[in-house]
């Protein structure tokens, strides 16, 4: 656990170390494999993508392939994940993208259709270590409870906020790709919305609402 006063980014990456999850898309971070990822676990669980991913990527293993499928194809290998704008989004983003020529920055992923502000930073910190804080709910939920924070993190001014506190953090990390995967996978695993594991939390003893009670 980090102490009162120590590097939230320092205790979070060693955390990060230990206990990540061993996701495919981690093995080998390519653009096109985390784009996917990303695109598919928005509204949606870790376990329920999973197997949609590995179908997913076994049909279009590229974002050339996709970029060639019918809608019809793409949209009958995403059945049963729900959304299904995000898999239109997909193919009309896939068309767009040329495979030598990813985007690299959150700003040049947020151009790409179905890609917002945190999809955009996951992205291009990870891929291209850019140094932008993600701020999804998970991440706003860690860090309302850890600086006691009231604000409405439903909206996007208050989101804002919280990344502008949160850079200074991810300036001091070492791998901003892992300090960002590190705040959503503990908002994931530990700092749920009900009965969080305060005992698993790297950032417990410094955490302003577990002082509190």
């Amino acid at each position: 656990m980090s102490k009162p006063g120590s590097s939230i980014a320092k205790s979070l990456e060693d955390w990060f170390a230990r206990v990540k999850r061993p996701m495919p898309w981690r093995k080998r971070p390519t653009p096109y494999a985390c784009w996917l990822s990303e695109i598919m676990m928005q509204q949606t669980t870790y376990a329920a993508v999973l197997p949609y991913y590995e179908r997913f990527l076994g049909k279009f293993p590229t974002v050339g392939k996709l970029a060639a499928a019918d809608e019809s194809e793409v949209l009958k290998a995403w059945e049963g994940l729900g959304y299904y704008a995000r898999a239109r989004n997909l193919l009309k983003a896939a068309r767009m993208i040329a495979p030598d020529a990813w985007p690299k920055t959150a700003e040049e992923w947020s151009a790409v259709p179905g890609v917002g502000p945190y999809t955009a930073a996951a992205l291009s910190s990870v891929l291209n270590g850019e140094r932008v804080p993600v701020v999804d709910g998970n991440v706003a939920r860690v860090f309302a409870r850890y600086w006691k924070l009231a604000d409405d993190f439903k909206k996007l001014p208050a989101r804002e906020r919280l990344a502008v506190r949160l850079r200074p953090e991810i300036d001091k990390c070492r791998v901003p790709g892992d300090f960002n995967q590190a705040m959503m996978e503990l908002g994931a695993l530990v700092c749920t919305p009900a009965n969080p594991d305060c005992r698993r939390c790297p950032l417990a003893r410094a955490c302003a609402s577990r002082k509190d009670g």
